[in-house]
């Protein structure tokens, strides 16, 4: 009865209130010829976890599976089977654009419980209710950015998502906001002695991601405090939010943006996304999209309404501050119930487990002759490593194994050839990592048979 809405009293009930004994007779009209008669030949019920396991052999029947070790800014986690059950409800899956808050209380509630959790997961005073994605909420911030300070320079990490700037460099092409890139020092972090050359008296922002793309995590306090100094804002960026349950909130940023795809969208050939953007409560008037706030009617009745919505399709298009006009509100639902349904410490015990598989990985990677860590700052789920021989090589034998093994680097950053970037979350098992270790391993001893016969052959040309 889990998944049925009317207990047997309720549609008791219901037949009484139509006039109707039965249901047998609510449906008299239609012919009964056409009525199943009998019961349908299906098995019998089984539980959540038997019935997830029946899908999943089901898929391997109809498509090959492969485990994943992908991350770069989306992440594959477990989605409880109640997420779908209450987003599909018609009343969510159909909402109303909340402009009549008559008519939309359910609506705006979960918004602003939205906002709510981001607010705390962040450390910020506020959110907004959602936006696209996390590359157009960085774009937003740093336009925000722009806007409190009245200044036209940005000061943008180069471990920064590479499509991020790419959608920044695309949305500030055709204005006069100068953009400069600041390298990565060897620990993988942001290098703040670059830093500090490029801050001045006109700099907006300071853009770091955190954990930023090579799973490093910044030093957002320091950064914080220098980014102060020079009258700039402090934009963090998070494309993992999970870690915000486990590492200190950016509590010391001015603006928080990034992506919530991980708290219950899944990953779905590239869509949808789940942006977010959250601030210091002083900056609330430069906020993009959306804020709903809680108020009383004139009986005293908690209600919810649009409270800020200074938005290209409200006002005079000059005069908005964005020109984003809707939110994501049925993926910010799903992060809702996502969110709710682990609670706290559920959400703590989560990340700490990513963490730990993470972190097992690495040490048994790096075990692995040949394979090493470039980067020593402190990680979360995600992590880089530098491998023998050919990267892509490797990718295509870990293929061959059903296993996705990461990200080449090498695709965005020239200079970090035969690197991966690897994600672990509590999706991976004990037994699919070692799987991955071992490929890496038969990868490894072909890498150094191969080079000895290759110093073999340079010799037995030397000695000609």
């Amino acid at each position: 009865m889990r998944y049925l809405p009317n207990s047997e009293r309720d549609r008791a009930a219901m037949l009484e209130a139509i006039g109707r004994r039965s249901a047998e007779e609510l449906f008299a009209q239609i012919p009964e010829t056409l009525r199943l008669q009998g019961k349908l030949n299906i098995p019998g019920p089984l539980s959540e976890q038997e019935i997830l396991e029946f899908f999943r052999q089901a898929s391997r029947e109809s498509a090959r599976e492969y485990d994943s070790f992908l991350g770069a800014g989306a992440y594959a986690h477990f989605r409880p089977a109640a997420m779908d059950a209450l987003i599909s409800r018609g009343e969510f899956f159909t909402a109303y654009t909340p402009y009549q808050p008559e008519i939309a209380q359910g609506t705006l509630q979960a918004m602003f419980e939205f906002q709510t959790l981001i607010a705390q997961l962040t450390g910020m005073d506020v959110s907004n209710a959602s936006l696209y994605d996390g590359s157009s909420a960085t774009v937003e911030a740093v336009f925000m950015a722009l806007r409190v300070t009245k200044r036209e320079k940005v000061l943008l990490a180069r471990s920064l998502h590479p499509e991020y700037r790419e959608v920044l460099a695309t949305y500030a092409g055709q204005l006069s906001v100068e953009r400069v890139e600041i390298n990565y020092a060897p620990s993988g972090q942001l290098d703040i002695e670059k830093l500090e050359s490029h801050l001045d008296n006109r700099t907006a922002a300071v853009v770091v991601q955190s954990p930023n793309f090579f799973g490093a995590l910044e030093r957002t306090r320091e950064l914080a405090e220098l980014a102060g100094r020079h009258g700039a804002l402090l934009i963090v960026v998070v494309t993992e939010p999970l870690s915000l349950a486990l590492v200190n909130s950016p509590r010391e940023a001015d603006i928080v943006a990034g992506e919530a795809q991980s708290f219950g969208v899944p990953v779905s050939f590239g869509g949808p996304y789940l942006g977010f953007l959250a601030c210091k409560e002083k900056f609330v008037r430069q906020m993009p999209g959306r804020l709903v706030g809680a108020t009383v009617d004139r009986e005293g009745r908690r209600g919810f309404v649009l409270t800020l919505a200074t938005r290209e399709q409200h006002i005079r298009r000059e005069k908005a501050t964005s020109n984003i006009c809707t939110n994501q509100s049925l993926c910010a639902l799903a992060a809702t119930i996502y969110l709710c349904l682990f609670g706290k410490n559920g959400l703590r015990a989560l990340a700490e487990q990513n963490f730990a598989k993470a972190d097992y990985a690495a040490r048994w990677l790096t075990s692995v002759p040949g394979v090493s860590a470039p980067f020593s700052a402190p990680r979360f789920n995600e992590f880089t490593v530098k491998v023998p021989g050919d990267a892509g090589a490797l990718l295509a034998a870990l293929e061959g194994a059903k296993i996705l093994g990461g990200v080449e680097l090498a695709r965005f950053y020239p200079e970090l050839e035969n690197h991966l970037l690897i994600a672990v979350t509590e999706t991976a098992s004990r037994a699919t990592l070692d799987r991955m270790v071992e490929v890496y391993r038969r990868f490894a001893g072909a890498a150094a048979e191969g080079a000895m016969r290759e110093l073999e052959s340079q010799a037995a040309l030397r000695n000609r």
